[in-house]
């Protein structure tokens, strides 16, 4: 760990993502015991309280987009001959794609190429995604619900994505979202896109509120560590990505979606322990 990690995990104000507990001979991190069905734990967000912002990713944490960008990929990987013309597999996709920024993306797909060809066919893809998503995105279970819980409550909010520019509007957009977020942060807006917290800390700022007043709605492994590195819990949404492979970010809890009980829980605990201390500005 370095000493700003070490410092960024001393200053958070919550402790259990880092505690370990016994079961006979078993130990386990305190975070990762939310996703196991026999511990009565209540996974918490109380430590927010008075709770001033709520940031979202866009991909796979408002909408099920992951199989579309998929697809996108899949479809042009193939017609250049990628991988000797067998298909990218899921497994594939989420280890080398999923969550990451593009430059990341071409660099990782294309060693061999420079960096501009590469980004041109990022850009291929990503026009063949918006095609894609304008018939068939749609919100995940519970979003309008939680909507409703943040705008009654004034809370502030930020979309925060390592998605093109285009791709975020479209899908704000498509999602009826366009009059709800407060602010959006892409990642080629910062000096380094997630998993760095760079995207985060800049939501922060833009919106001037506290890390330690504010939670992070994630999909993706790269997201997960990007928000905890800006020092803020994570609610993690296993949409796509294993909830083995997102609980070694270290997100405080797994959901999967927004109807899903223990966020409603978590949420009117968090109601419970002080009324918000934000003002909503749209």
């Amino acid at each position: 760990m370095t000493a700003s990690s070490a410092q960024n995990s001393a200053d958070r104000p919550f402790s259990y993502a880092r505690t370990s507990i016994c079961f006979g001979s078993s130990v386990f991190d305190f975070a990762s015991l939310c996703s196991y069905p026999f511990v009565k734990h209540k996974c918490s967000l109380s430590g927010l309280a008075p709770l001033e912002a709520v940031l979202f990713d866009i991909d796979g944490t408002l909408c099920d987009s992951d199989p579309l960008h998929h697809q996108a990929f899949r479809e042009l990987l193939l017609q250049i001959g990628y991988n000797d013309g067998v298909p990218i597999t899921e497994e594939f996709f989420i280890e080398k794609i999923a969550g990451k920024h593009n430059d990341d993306i071409a660099r990782g797909l294309f060693p061999d190429w420079d960096l501009e060809k590469g980004l041109k066919f990022t850009d291929d893809k990503e026009a063949l995604f918006r095609k894609l998503a304008k018939e068939q995105i749609k919100p995940l279970d519970g979003l309008h619900k939680m909507r409703k819980w943040i705008e009654e409550r004034g809370l502030k909010r930020a979309a925060v994505t390592n998605a093109p520019k285009p791709n975020a509007e479209l899908m704000i957009s498509l999602l009826g979202l366009s009059d709800f977020f407060h602010e959006v942060v892409l990642g080629s807006d910062c000096e380094r896109a997630k998993p760095f917290p760079d995207p985060y800390l800049k939501a922060l700022e833009l919106l001037q509120v506290s890390k330690d007043h504010t939670f992070v709605f994630e999909d993706s492994v790269s997201g997960i560590k990007a928000g905890v590195a800006a020092g803020m819990p994570v609610v993690g949404l296993a949409t796509r990505n294993p909830e083995s492979l997102l609980m070694e970010a270290k997100p405080v809890f797994l959901i999967r979606d927004y109807d899903d009980p223990k966020l409603w829980a978590a949420l009117e605990e968090l109601d419970r322990m002080g009324a918000p201390c934000a003002t909503d500005t749209a």
